[in-house]
């Protein structure tokens, strides 16, 4: 109860929001830090991803990656890049944390959306072909937006990864709101680890709520056969284990 009391004296003590220790300026570094290596991640992965579930090529490289991604504990990734990155220039925490949450966000955007274009139908492929559609006609106007809402996904999943854990970024010397937790941990007060983590913890799930917002309302409008993916597993299973098939798919 009296770390409860602290956390709750830390969040709603004034103090604690302003300078460049304080809490919004924290927030700010977390959010710039897990945004900017997001983008890159994106960028990445998806055109690896929609060239691989396009050209049918590959395909081993993807559920490679896929599986590596989530073999690698996320400090120890971290902790690696920490060590070739050291000699960077710039904040000296700067760019472990970002390589190694880039390289974190990579492997479910390029499964997923490998998975996405490789669960288009065949017909529907086979029928654009026949209308005369060229390759790259077929992947923008039919594959893309057909499996836009697993491409969202691994996105959504890639998005909550790199917010937590960017938290570990704070024990390389780098800051964001990970720093209240190892500070906290630094004087053993529990209430300023208690308040970190509360903080993280509400953005992971703002940032968890706000992709399922932009999955739920832009998946209807890009996809023009809904219900063929309405239960459609994510490629990544609960244990680990890579799906392909589709809810009625009948494959």
């Amino acid at each position: 109860m009296e770390t409860i009391n602290q956390i709750f004296d830390f969040l709603t003590d004034p103090a604690n929001y302003e300078g460049p220790m304080g809490i919004p300026t924290r927030f700010y570094e977390h959010f710039l830090m897990s945004f900017q290596s997001l983008a890159l991640g994106t960028l990445i992965a998806l055109p690896v991803g929609l060239y691989i579930g396009h050209r049918r090529r590959f395909e081993f490289l993807a559920i490679s990656v896929g599986n590596l991604g989530r073999a690698l504990p996320s400090f120890g990734i971290v902790a690696l890049v920490y060590v070739f990155a050291y000699d960077l220039p710039g904040d000296i925490g700067f760019w472990p944390t970002f390589i190694a949450l880039t390289l974190l966000a990579i492997p479910p955007i390029m499964l997923n959306t490998f998975v996405g274009i490789k669960e288009v139908d065949r017909d529907t492929i086979e029928a654009a072909r026949g209308m005369g559609m060229t390759g790259r006609e077929i992947l923008q106007r039919i594959e893309v937006p057909l499996a836009a809402p697993l491409i969202l996904g691994g996105i959504r999943t890639a998005a909550v990864q790199v917010v937590a854990t960017a938290t570990l970024g704070a024990f390389t010397g780098w800051g964001g709101l990970g720093a209240y937790i190892r500070d906290g941990f630094a004087v053993r007060n529990f209430g300023i680890v208690g308040a970190g983590a509360v903080m993280v913890a509400l953005f992971a799930m703002t940032t968890e709520l706000l992709f399922a917002g932009v999955q739920r309302v832009v998946s209807p409008r890009l996809s023009s056969q809904r219900p063929r993916w309405k239960g459609f597993r994510s490629p990544i299973g609960p244990e680990g284990d890579v799906v392909y098939e589709s809810a009625g798919s009948g494959r």
